[in-house]
């Protein structure tokens, strides 16, 4: 009996957070643009703010992704730290709806779920119809998994050894509060699922192992141990997102310590708006006592725990920022990243990752414009300038990693389950990347060639240096042009594209036109000659890689 109890308790409990990863990842996918333009509309109104980590828990049903997702945000200084802890609140307020979601008795339903929602998961052909199965597929195991936990934890009633170790948790007193408190927090830490200890102490108490009161100390006790995953999350981050990790665990060990020292006037409170009866039981179909309105007020502790706490911080976000920035102090060294938008931590989250790696094709893009107006000063100079020279190739060298890692952040999340769109876009990006890269390639391609004209004596001609300038001008505009189309998603920039381009292409043959001419009529060496046509090649070359950026927006390559 004990074997089958344990069995049934794991394997509910495996069953449960497999459920609660296809819904995270359905409702993701479902809804990946509402979560883009939620994150967007981030601003410094604290309510806003509040709000949209509200809403984006509620449709990722986890408060562990919404938080390592702002760590990660801040780190990649795309979120202020204020803006950070008003998500971090939202968040704890939008968590508190999976108790409720677990307190329905649906755990009947569970296998139903599973078996419609499967054949529609396996067999629908549209994307949106497969992601919605998989919510409530999901759905489903987390009340089938629910219901197993709480067949698993029955016969612990009838266990004396169990009954006396449970009793050394009631919180008779402040003590007993504090202790039940800390094997919440213990629990949730370990296992890093709020929803997954919160879903232990509904089917404790549903089964009457635990009163109300016992859970609502352990559920005060998760809020505790469910910041463990943002601290983690924060390992190895800058300074800011340190603060926003530390913001989570700061607000809710303040919270529960507060309400701890009033917890028997709340647990009254809470009894008074459920009517009282607390653990009067009741039975279900097929004969089982449910100990329901102690589950309800279980979740009902929760979600009033949550939210008062999250608008009683909202006024005081300044001063905890503040008590923060003495917590975690400026340092004198510069921290320095390869990479400003790409965290591993968006991984978890798809459909907001990919805007952050389309933020970081943005950058490269920007990068390579940025190398051009150097390039054009060494060139026509004609002088040796070796701090821009080596700016230029560290400038080529970054680019290199930056794309090397995007193609690692974006392998990594295409191997998981996620839509057809996110797919295609991340597919996009890899070609962008490659496109951008390539273009730095052959910007040091010139730096280079010029490089050996200089080395080995030589000098070009007042025409020739004329021409390849405003060749160089013609494609720093047109890399200008592709530059703003990939900022605006512009796809209706192909045919401009690539009408500028011929421009170009034609610019660069009567320009090697006019240098044979010249080579037949004055004295050059070969070398001289072959360096100079490899130059107009290699502006030739990035007309063309940028021309496929332009064709990728358009979605012909």
């Amino acid at each position: 009996m004990t074997l089958d109890m344990i069995f049934m308790i794991v394997g509910g409990l495996g069953i449960f957070l497999l459920g609660m990863k296809n819904m995270s990842e359905g409702m993701q996918a479902v809804a990946g643009d509402k979560l883009r333009r939620m994150i967007n509309a981030i601003t410094n109104n604290r309510l806003l703010a509040c709000g949209v980590g509200a809403g984006v828990t509620c449709l990722i049903q986890s408060s562990s992704i919404t938080t390592v997702m702002v760590v990660g945000m801040v780190n990649a200084s795309l979120m202020t730290l204020t803006q950070a802890i008003g998500v971090i609140l939202g968040a704890n307020i939008g968590t508190t709806i999976t108790g409720w979601i677990l307190v329905l008795k649906v755990g009947k339903f569970g296998l139903p779920l599973i078996g419609v929602s499967a054949f529609f998961y396996l067999f629908a052909k549209r994307d949106r119809l497969r992601f919605t199965a998989s919510v409530f597929l999901g759905l489903g195991m987390v009340f089938y998994g629910l219901q197993l936990m709480k067949l698993g934890f029955e016969p612990l009633g009838d266990m004396p050894e169990f009954q006396a170790w449970f009793a050394k948790f009631e919180p008779e007193n402040y003590f007993g509060v504090i202790k039940c408190c800390l094997v919440g927090a213990l629990l949730t830490a370990i296992v890093q699922s709020s929803s997954a200890t919160l879903g232990i102490t509904l089917g404790l108490a549903a089964s009457g192992l635990i009163d109300f009161q016992t859970g609502a100390a352990l559920v005060l006790g998760e809020n505790i141990g469910t910041t463990i995953t943002a601290y983690l999350a924060s390992l190895g981050t800058n300074h800011n997102a340190k603060r926003a990790a530390y913001a989570h665990m700061l607000v809710n060990l303040i919270g529960v310590f507060v309400i701890t020292l009033f917890f028997f006037p709340y647990m009254a409170l809470i009894e008074k708006l459920l009517g009282g009866g607390m653990m009067v039981s009741s039975v279900e179909e097929g004969g089982k006592v449910v100990f329901a309105k102690s589950m309800q007020g279980i979740a009902l502790t929760h979600t009033v725990f949550n939210v008062v706490n999250a608008f009683a911080f909202l006024p005081l976000i300044g001063l905890l920022a503040k008590l923060l920035y003495m917590i975690v102090p400026e340092v004198s060294e510069t921290e320095i990243s390869h990479l400003s938008f790409l965290d591993v931590r968006m991984l978890d989250t798809p459909a907001l990752g990919i805007q952050q790696s389309q933020k970081e094709i943005i950058k490269m893009g920007e990068s390579v414009g940025e190398m051009l107006p150097g390039l054009r000063e060494v060139l026509e100079r004609q002088k040796r300038n070796p701090k821009i020279e080596e700016a230029l190739f560290e400038s080529e060298r970054r680019l290199d990693l930056v794309q090397k890692e995007i193609v690692e952040f974006l392998s990594n999340m295409m191997s998981g389950n996620i839509s057809h769109y996110v797919m295609d876009v991340g597919r996009h990006q890899l070609r962008v990347a490659d496109e951008f890269e390539s273009i730095s390639d052959y910007i040091t391609v010139i730096l280079k060639l010029n490089l050996k004209i200089h080395d080995t004596g030589q000098k070009m001609s007042a025409e020739g240096l004329a021409d390849i300038i405003a060749l160089h001008d013609s494609v720093a505009n047109y890399i200008d042009m592709v530059n703003k189309a990939v900022v605006n998603d512009d796809g209706g920039i192909l045919l401009k594209a690539r009408s500028r381009g011929q421009e170009i292409t034609h610019m660069m043959k009567e320009c090697r036109t006019r240098h044979l001419e010249r080579v037949g009529t004055t004295t050059t060496t070969p070398l001289k000659s072959l360096i100079y046509t490899d130059m107009l090649n290699a502006y030739r070359r990035i007309k063309d890689h940028a021309l496929n950026v332009a064709e990728v927006l358009a979605g012909e390559k």
